[in-house]
């Protein structure tokens, strides 16, 4: 298993926490968004990710660089498309 493959299997997300990608060289900034929705089984990779410099929406499967700040004021049982559309419509 490489590096990254660890990385992946490590990561979990829900819905409203934010992703934040490191930049890779000196004085890059990190990226960072919000998880829209999970489109992988139990938390796991892709995310639906919603980008806070552009608000440009990606499907994203995250390296090594990439890391999850959890957020207490969601609920940790919307981890599906269907339930994150669940929530738009109410």
């Amino acid at each position: 298993m490489t590096a990254i493959e660890g990385a992946r299997l490590r990561l979990r997300a829900s819905p409203g926490d934010r992703l934040v990608v490191r930049g890779h060289h000196l004085g890059e900034q990190d990226r960072d968004g919000e998880i829209l929705a999970v489109l992988g089984e139990h938390g796991r990779p892709p995310y639906l990710i919603r980008w806070s410099d552009d608000g440009h929406v990606s499907r994203l499967f995250p390296g090594s660089d990439a890391s999850v700040e959890h957020f207490a004021t969601h609920d940790t049982t919307d981890a599906s498309v269907g339930d994150s559309r669940r929530e738009a419509r109410t």
